[in-house]
């Protein structure tokens, strides 16, 4: 009986040892869905500010779900600077553009030598698809040979532009395997839908609409392309990939960029009215059940568990939107923060952000460090494995200690930095918020140039934790932390990068700048 045990207590023995020195099994992946909303305020989510007058059922269970960021920013307070960062892990006023946004007709701002986020998961062996608002320029094929010959602004009229050629250094050429885009916002010509670096149909047609909330700018017009339906469109297509993703072996990385509720502002019928208040809460309202929608095709996919979902804004809600009759009607797009879209204030750049990953992030969790949308760059490169060089994302950081809850206030990142509309700086180290110029910055009182500012300070200081809504300028009262912010924000626009690592070079620019003046000073 012994004899017959031995073999057999043998083979036991050994399988414990092999199982105990065998390499552990590598973790799946996640698959990873960025959407990003435009123009939607902090304070129009209930997750994010409970006295909302608007229903957001479906994004307060996709914070209930997963963590909301509760000190959230873009870098910049329009949408063409902030998307750029979020692609390239990189401050965008490092970039040529240093105030302002692109067009519909602007030339492609990303350089194909960039690394993207799209473009390193796709190196890591991600299926990459892009859907919705570009806005970060494009080459649109001529009817001459060369821009050369029409010089800078050539498209201003589309008269110069062959729309049955391939348009050149979008989505694909930035890493997206598959792209199916507009390419600017809904109120910027042209309105046609660029699907894998070819317009899917040719314009035959002019449109614009001059409505309060509605409106958008006269353009070229293709044939597939209606405004009201875009938005339902492009989370048609979302929703088309999800599904198709079931069941496949390669992880996915999808960002979807809305152009909504940016103006025009184009509730579906059924959802007309439904808020009480505005045509801008009923869309918001629209892209929640939306939302949920997308939320509900994961589960049903068999994907939900191994999915990091992330939903933010590019800025925040728009003074086009009705922004001070939303208030007047009890409804604060901005919550308790001063400013809105464009502006340097807090309620320029500061929005919500929820992060949802069943396997890694506990349900119901938040966070109170302050991150930003160029901090998605680092997080999928720890989430792939991939090793970030010297000259790419260089101001971003990885969000997974956050994900895991093994950061504490005070130890993600040293500052932060954000930029309006006109090219205003301000920076952020712990709760001390610094502004390079006397106003605004944007288009909120007092804006620039307006003769109220001449009275003002250069600069403004202010202390978040006890005036969050940034009442009280303390850059009389604390100079020495004036002079330590600036050389903080000196110390990062010298180095080219905000991270650890080699300085880098910002690109050229032959404009005014404008933090030269406070860097001569």
């Amino acid at each position: 009986m012994k004899n017959l045990l031995l073999p057999a207590l043998f083979s036991v023995i050994i399988w414990a040892i092999s199982s105990c020195t065998s390499p552990p099994k590598e973790e799946t992946p996640p698959n990873i869905i960025f959407i990003l909303a435009d123009d939607l305020g902090y304070g129009d989510l209930k997750a994010f500010h409970p006295e909302s007058k608007i229903s957001t059922p479906h994004l307060d269970q996709l914070a209930a779900e997963g963590m909301r960021f509760t000190d959230a920013h873009t870098t910049s307070a329009v949408c063409t600077p902030s998307r750029y960062a979020l692609l390239t892990g990189r401050y965008n006023w490092r970039s040529r553009l240093k105030q302002g946004v692109l067009t519909g007709e602007s030339q492609a701002l990303i350089p194909k030598e960039r690394t993207t986020v799209a473009s390193l998961l796709k190196s890591k062996g991600y299926q990459t698809a892009f859907i919705g608002k570009w806005h970060l320029g494009m080459d649109w094929g001529l009817k001459v040979d060369s821009i050369e010959q029409v010089g800078e602004g050539y498209s201003a009229d589309f008269s110069l532009v062959d729309f049955s050629k391939p348009v050149q250094n979008g989505p694909n050429v930035l890493g997206f395997d598959y792209s199916y885009a507009l390419p600017a916002s809904l109120d910027m010509a042209p309105y046609v839908y660029v699907e894998n670096e070819q317009v899917t149909q040719v314009p035959n047609r002019e449109t614009i609409d001059e409505g309060e909330y509605s409106w958008w700018r006269k353009g070229p017009t293709s044939p597939d392309f209606i405004h009201e339906e875009v938005t339902p469109n492009f989370f048609t297509r979302t929703i088309q990939y999800i599904q198709n993703q079931s069941g496949q072996e390669k992880p996915f990385f999808l960002y979807l960029a809305l152009p909504s509720p940016h103006t025009p502002i184009l509730p579906k019928e059924e959802w007309q009215g439904k808020s009480g208040l505005l045509p801008y809460a009923d869309f918001v309202m629209m892209i929640d059940d939306y939302i949920g929608q997308v939320n509900q095709a994961l589960k049903e996919a068999g994907l939900e568990e191994n999915t990091l979902v992330i939903f933010s804004s590019d800025n925040g809600c728009a003074p086009a939107a009705g922004f001070n009759k939303l208030v007047e009607m009890g409804h604060l797009p901005s919550a308790q923060f001063r400013g809105h879209k464009a502006d340097i204030y807090e309620g320029g750049h500061r929005v919500p952000f929820i992060a949802k990953w069943p396997k890694q992030i506990q349900a119901g969790s938040s966070a109170e460090e302050t991150v930003s949308l160029v901090d998605f760059f680092a997080t999928a490169a720890e989430l792939s494995g991939y090793e970030v060089g010297e000259n790419e994302g260089e101001d971003s950081y990885s969000l997974l200690p956050l994900f895991r809850q093994e950061s504490r206030q005070g130890e993600f990142r040293e500052g932060t930095v954000f930029h309006s509309v006109n090219g205003t700086f301000a920076i952020r180290k712990g709760d001390w918020k610094l502004i390079l110029a006397p106003g605004s910055g944007g288009w909120s009182f007092p804006r620039p140039g307006d003769p109220a500012a001449a009275d003002l300070p250069e600069v403004q200081l202010y202390d978040l934790a006890t005036d969050p809504g940034e009442t009280s300028n303390l850059q009389a009262e604390q100079r020495e932390k004036v002079q330590e912010l600036t050389a903080l924000l000196s110390k990062y626009i010298r180095e080219g990068r905000s991270t650890p690592g080699i300085p880098q070079a910002n690109d050229p620019y032959d404009g005014e700048w404008k933090q030269v003046w406070f860097m001569e000073k």
